[in-house]
């Protein structure tokens, strides 16, 4: 580097820092609490100016305890005012949170905790307390920072108290981290296995609000409600409002519509990101109760593929000019490709229902997508890869200025996940989404399924996406999984069936008719078993991947009696 030049640095918290000079006094951040003396829902909020002077405080507070720059800290915090500063505190100096969805369950948390190795844990009393018990980053964590009340050392307030006094004395400042500096580690849902710890740069996120902002057309000014607290993360940068909904935040489905109602007509939410179970919930109840949100313009969906009737129903709810965009993604590339509801409705979705797969839209600039030949193993260089040709089924990969490094302490899982391409001399990487699917002729990508999750039969593959939504169209069937039972490559396919809520058909007529939807099409020829299970288990995170993992164990049980 010639004498003189500049480093460029990027830290994804100065947009918040930005934010609160142009805007100080427009609320960043409404979290509810509690109920006033009329039993109406009270909430708490914190301008863009004291969100970011909190954070500031946290950020000059942390060296105080040895977390420096390039540490590493557990962050176990319900969504509140304190969990945003403390984010974006920790951004500011240049200490890593580590993020993970605590339904995962207890096993599963302390492994993830103990591949993470953090320096610091910071949490609410109660995580404080599991932490203790379980022994959960022991070993590791030798700072660990209480918020609210409880005996487990220090407190969240000890800590801004003393960043204060730093930053009153005007010897502290924003650390100018690089765009490839290790900004969080973000744990995937783990739906197909233990979650692993996606390595996001600052670089990374700083591409995720631009490419999120163009790709929706989002204004500054606009009103969110995020029932998926992390992206709440980019409003800041967009020059968004966060409103945070009264729900557990683990359990999307079962989201009492009224309060997001609430949250929409108190605040004139334009626009709210809700995962495809919270969607089904929230548009039933809407339609019977002939609810419409006029301030409504945007939602967007992610998590898995939104059924039609879904996409039908929330349209109801929305204003008539109101979009609907779901992107597909996942927690180490967001977003790879997009498309708004109408494009389904009217086109794409008719395709789904005979086989085609669910069209998921267009690449979002400048992310490539390219498909290429299934494999199981490492592919180290893309010299190595077999791209297929338009229309082909294959592993879907992406390239992408979002595309995370890799996975922390998960080597072999690194490898599998990524390849390394020579671009003008430069090495980059591709993901590799772990799903299958193709281009069509408009250039749009089809997902077909996980790739993890195909049925290998003796007469080729079958994918999980294709083969269920051709059932899925039964009236008395809310949704069905493609499963395997026997030797990889001599699977027998077996359809577990999830009934629609309120139905009780006769099970051999229903068994009849879907033996009849099967012989209707090669593609769905060979599925002759079928089995109806109470209800599926899916992820934890967004309530709607199945575990078709589980699903296929249960059934290999049901058959053999």
């Amino acid at each position: 580097m010639k004498a003189g030049a500049s480093v460029q640095t990027v830290n994804i918290a100065d947009a918040l820092s930005q934010r609160a000079k142009e805007q100080p006094y427009t609320p960043a951040i409404f979290s509810p609490s509690g109920f006033d003396g009329q039993a109406r829902r009270r909430y708490v909020h914190w301008t863009y100016s004291e969100l970011d002077g909190k954070s500031d405080a946290i950020a000059a507070g942390l060296s105080h305890y040895g977390l420096h720059r390039g540490a590493r800290v557990a962050l176990m915090v319900p969504p509140s005012l304190d969990f945003f500063a403390l984010v974006f505190g920790l951004f500011k100096a240049g200490v890593a949170p580590v993020l993970i969805d605590p339904g995962i369950g207890t096993k599963p948390l302390k492994i993830c905790l103990a591949e993470s190795e953090p320096e610091g844990f910071i949490g609410i009393a109660a995580a404080q307390a599991a932490r203790t018990v379980l022994g959960w980053a022991r070993g590791h964590s030798k700072v660990n920072i209480t918020v609210g009340g409880g005996w487990f050392g220090p407190k969240l307030a000890d800590l801004i108290e003393l960043g204060q006094r730093r930053l009153d004395r005007g010897d502290w400042k924003v650390e100018p981290t690089s765009p490839a500096e290790l900004a969080a580690i973000l744990f995937t849902s783990g739906s197909t296995g233990i979650p692993k710890g996606a390595m996001y740069s600052h670089g990374n996120f700083a591409a995720q609000v631009q490419m999120i902002g163009r790709a929706y057309d989002i204004e500054a000014g606009e009103v969110d409600l995020p029932t998926f607290p992390p992206f709440a993360l980019f409003d800041p940068a967009l020059g968004m409002t966060t409103v945070l909904p009264e729900m557990d935040f683990r359990r999307p489905a079962s989201v009492d519509p009224e309060r997001i109602r609430e949250a929409i007509e108190g605040f004139g939410v334009t626009n709210m990101f809700g995962s495809p179970a919270l969607l089904n919930t929230a548009s039933r109840w809407a339609v019977d109760e002939g609810v419409r949100f006029s301030t409504l313009r945007r939602v967007i969906s992610a998590g898995a593929p939104v059924p039609t009737e879904v996409l039908a129903r929330t349209r109801q709810m929305m204003a008539p000019e109101g979009k609907i965009h779901t992107p597909y993604g996942a927690t180490e590339s967001l977003p790879v490709a997009s498309i708004e509801s109408r494009e389904v409705l009217e086109d794409t979705g008719a395709q789904t229902l005979v086989g085609g797969g669910v069209c998921v839209g267009l690449p979002v600039a400048p992310a490539q997508v390219r498909i290429i030949e299934i494999c199981d193993e490492p592919i180290a260089s893309w010299s190595d890869a077999s791209e297929l040709a338009q229309g082909e089924i294959g592993e879907i990969t992406v390239a992408s200025p979002t595309v995370t490094s890799g996975y922390w302490g998960r080597p072999h899982q690194s490898e599998l996940a990524k390849i390394t391409e020579l671009i003008d001399g430069q090495a980059c990487l591709v993901h590799r989404m772990g799903d299958v699917g193709y281009r069509d002729a408009q250039g749009r990508v089809w997902f077909c399924g996980r790739k993890s999750q195909r049925v290998q039969t003796s007469d080729g593959p079958l994918y999980t996406s294709q083969i269920e939504a051709v059932f899925n169209r039964h009236p008395d069937v809310y949704r069905t999984a493609l499963v395997g039972i026997g030797a990889v490559g001599h699977q027998h396919p077996v359809l577990c069936v999830e009934l629609a809520p309120g139905t009780s058909p006769n099970q051999r007529q229903l068994f009849g008719q879907l033996a009849d939807i099967a012989k209707s099409t090669p593609l769905t020829a060979a599925i002759e078993t079928f089995i109806i299970h109470p209800g599926f288990p899916v992820d934890i995170r967004h309530n709607a991947k199945i575990g078709r993992e589980a699903l296929g164990k249960w059934a290999a049980k049901q058959v053999s009696r």
